[in-house]
């Protein structure tokens, strides 16, 4: 009876890790199990002439308390990290309110004003393509470049000279330097964060309907 309440046991803490965590806990469990009750069976059907040697008990007990060792780690590994979820979970809930800079290219078109944190190695040139949620281009711009970070600002107006509608806009970047030659342009987006997301392994937090990876932001300022 008490080999199945440890093995309940064990298996209502695994179930907070990843499913591999959870399928490895219970092996370990399953072999603990089995290594217990082959031990105990063959102490009490041992001959009273012919007892277990000594040495061979000696090293049946020593994996017996690896075994149990292994589990208790399990569980604590499992207790760190759900203490972990829940502090980062803390944490991302904290930028609610902030405004923050990450890496990204989509931001979003407001008061016929979008922003963009441009990065190149070196000065040239380079033409920029603004495209909206569904991927259609709504403007081509070229702009000269200076070495280092510089910001892209753009008010709205299309290729058509009308007024983008308010809404999600992306950008790519093909940046030449004065030799002609090709390099990349890092970008970065600024926002005030709305919302937080805990649906995938890691907090997203969103701005709009713009989601930014908790661990892609760079920076964070927060409102007065």
């Amino acid at each position: 009876m008490t080999v199945s309440n440890t093995t309940s046991a064990t298996s209502t803490a695994a179930t907070t890790t990843t499913a591999s965590t959870v399928s490895g806990g219970a092996a370990i469990a399953e072999n603990f199990d089995q290594f217990l009750t082959l031990l105990t069976t063959q102490l009490k059907n041992q001959s009273p002439l012919d007892p277990l040697d000594t040495n061979q008990f000696t090293s049946q007990l020593v994996q017996f308390a690896g075994v149990e060792q292994q589990l208790k780690t399990n569980q604590t590994l499992t207790s760190l990290l759900s203490l972990n979820s829940a502090g980062t979970a803390t944490s991302a809930v904290g930028f609610i309110g902030s405004t923050i800079t990450a890496d990204g290219a989509t931001t979003r078109l407001e008061g016929d004003k979008a922003e963009w944190q441009l990065n190149v190695p070196r000065g040239g040139t380079a033409t920029i393509t603004i495209k909206d949620a569904k991927g259609s281009i709504v403007q081509t711009q070229t702009r000269s470049l200076v070495a280092g970070d510089q910001t892209f600002s753009w008010d709205g107006t299309t290729s058509t000279t009308q007024k983008a509608a308010p809404g999600e806009y992306t950008i790519t970047v093909d940046a030449r330097d004065t030799a002609g030659a090709a390099m990349t342009a890092t970008t970065k987006i600024s926002g005030v964060v709305d919302g937080v997301d805990f649906t995938g392994s890691i907090p997203t937090l969103k701005i709009g309907a713009i989601s930014v990876p908790i661990d892609q932001v760079k920076s964070v300022v927060r409102q007065q």
